[in-house]
């Protein structure tokens, strides 16, 4: 009996089938590749760059997260403060650095921010950047002079609306968190108080604890000594939730005007393009470095309620910032100084 060949119907070509086999083979390869380029990072000093001076909070929260993260990757982290420019010249700095990892920017909510107040900004606070973790939110109260007659946020809004005008209140600086948390207060309150800029938290604090002025937003980490010693009274925090930090205190929207939700922030982010495994590594180091309990109250002593969140999840919290103060700035007309 003549035997038939075998039918070569249905089954590729050699060439067909070599293709196919190098191509699982790249696939493959891009995973492979992606985790040896993490294993591999870092190999040299890792540049912290911090926008605010030495000795604040943010500088101690800096140093002691870079301590941390140089105990984990076995490197050093080096805390670089640029102050300047509301922050732009830092932030500027790192958008221009190269995206290998080895340069990451401890970011405030002033990188959205200052695109909308300052004229000239060459970075994009969107597209400059790649998120890594949104750090902590710094805690923020709403502070009155204890002479004033309101002890709650639902009487400081009726005196303001009887009282227009009449009430002043103290900001450390034009386009500060605590004068965009001014301004939001005074269009959902549907009240007028007038801004009175300072420079700095300190000489805000002494007119408002002297009288000259009679309502600040401010970090709990420089009012709440003053709270303490009943030089102040804290009404509520501006987050919409309530604070770790000071849990016994209400929140603005709970307690007076429904919707307020303010929360100035610190969180890491590298320059666009930075890997992902470079990025992922990042994250999962400082997300557990944020677990640990000396860390946890570190920061509530600091005035700061840890985050941790996923770098998908703190860029659409960017993305949404920025169009809420946005809206807020451009309201109010408000350009800095």
């Amino acid at each position: 009996m003549k035997t038939t060949p075998t039918s070569r119907i249905g089954r590729p070509s050699l060439g067909r089938r070599l293709a196919c086999a190098l191509a699982a083979a790249a696939t493959l390869a891009f995973p492979l590749a992606g985790l040896a380029q993490e294993a591999a990072y870092p190999s040299k000093p890792i540049r912290m760059v911090l926008p605010f001076p030495p000795g604040g909070v943010t500088d101690l929260l800096a140093r002691a997260l870079g301590e941390k993260l140089s105990q984990r990757l076995g490197q050093p982290v080096i805390v670089d403060n640029k102050a300047g420019a509301g922050t732009v010249l830092a932030s500027d700095l790192v958008a221009r650095a190269p995206a290998d990892g080895y340069t990451v920017l401890l970011a405030a909510s002033s990188l959205g921010t200052a695109p909308l107040l300052y004229d000239k900004v060459s970075y994009d606070a969107v597209k400059s950047f790649a998120p890594i973790t949104l750090v902590a939110s710094v805690v923020h109260v709403l502070v009155v002079n204890p002479q004033q007659p309101f002890r709650n946020v639902a009487e400081l809004v009726a005196y303001a609306k009887a009282n227009p005008g009449k009430l002043n209140y103290s900001s450390t600086g034009t386009g500060t968190s605590t004068h965009l948390e001014g301004e939001l207060f005074k269009s959902m309150a549907q009240t007028f108080m007038v801004h009175i800029p300072y420079k700095g938290s300190g000489p805000a604090l002494t007119d408002l604890v002297a009288g000259q002025v009679q309502v600040m937003f401010d970090a709990w980490g420089s009012s709440g000594p003053f709270v303490k010693s009943g030089k102040l009274r804290a009404l509520a925090v501006t987050t919409a939730r309530r604070s770790q930090s000071v849990p016994e205190l209400p929140t603005v929207a709970e307690s007076g005007v429904p919707g307020f939700d303010a929360m100035p922030w610190l969180g890491l982010v590298a320059p666009a393009g930075t890997p992902q495994p470079v990025v992922d590594r990042l994250h999962r180091e400082v997300v557990e470095i944020l677990k640990e309990p000396e860390m946890r109250e570190r920061f509530k002593g600091w005035g700061l309620d840890i985050v941790g969140n996923t770098p998908t999840e703190f860029a659409s919290f960017i993305r949404r910032d920025i169009d809420q103060w946005a809206k807020v700035i451009q309201g109010a007309k408000i350009k800095a100084d």
